[in-house]
């Protein structure tokens, strides 16, 4: 690695490793971008709490990668990923960079923030990216996106059974729904029974994170979707968060 390199996104670099993956220098100078880009529109818009250098390469990207250990390997080429909720493009686009072959969609409600995700994907120069403005409980009804991913993925969006009506419409049966947490998970996952029989999940594997920086009792839970989500799910905007399954 060049001098230049070595001094960008040092604590990155340095932690992915351990979740068993590994960055180039091509990589970590696009993770460099995404900072320098997250940075700016932050300054007009509240995109995230946490800005600082070594704590986004922390919190936010490196807390991102840690679904890499929790599905066992890094994500296959191929493999066809939502990011439900996305923000300010985590997880989904942490992954993208370190597993650039996978499809991304990234979902996100807020019209400013999706206009952030569109110029950050261009920014990158991501091949294989979608962006779509509005809500999950609406865009899951669409032909071209029910049950038409892998991997959905949310992060920070909701309680789990509000995150499940969110996620497994968008999931193939086989694949897989991908939620990160903190502390204590047993009240919420018995509250998340129900939904996960109603949406057609089963709960697969509870995985602590264990990374460098990541010491709060942060979790990668995942949920295999089994049956099909009956047709009516998810129900109208805003049903899932103020009547939960």
């Amino acid at each position: 690695m060049t001098e230049r390199m070595t001094d960008r996104m040092e604590l990155l670099a340095r932690s992915v490793p351990e979740l068993g993956l590994e960055l180039n220098d091509g990589q970590l100078e696009l993770f460099e971008v995404y900072y320098r880009e997250l940075a700016d529109w932050n300054q007009r818009m509240n995109l995230t709490s946490v800005i600082d250098y070594s704590e986004v390469q922390v919190k936010h990207f490196l807390d991102s990668l840690t679904l890499a250990p929790a599905l066992g390997g890094g994500l296959a080429a191929g493999t066809r990923v939502v990011d439900v909720g996305a923000g300010a493009g985590f997880p989904g686009l942490p992954l993208k960079l370190a597993c650039p072959d996978i499809h991304l969609s990234l979902v996100e409600a807020t019209g400013k923030k999706a206009d952030f995700l569109r110029h950050l994907v261009t920014a990158l120069g991501l091949p294989d990216v979608a962006v779509y403005t509005g809500r999950a409980e609406e865009l899951a009804h669409r032909p071209e996106l029910r049950a038409g991913f892998d991997l959905s993925l949310a992060r920070g969006v909701a309680k789990l059974p509000a995150l499940l009506e969110y996620t497994l419409p968008f999931t193939r049966r086989g694949g897989r729904v991908a939620a990160w947490k903190r502390g204590a998970i047993e009240r919420e996952l018995d509250a998340a029974q129900r939904a996960m029989q109603i949406l057609g999940g089963r709960l697969e594997r509870i995985y602590p994170v264990k990374a460098p920086g990541l010491t709060d009792n942060r979790i990668v839970l995942t949920v295999e979707k089994i049956k099909a989500t009956p047709g009516a799910y998810p129900r109208r905007p805003g049903m899932p968060a103020k009547q939960p399954l």
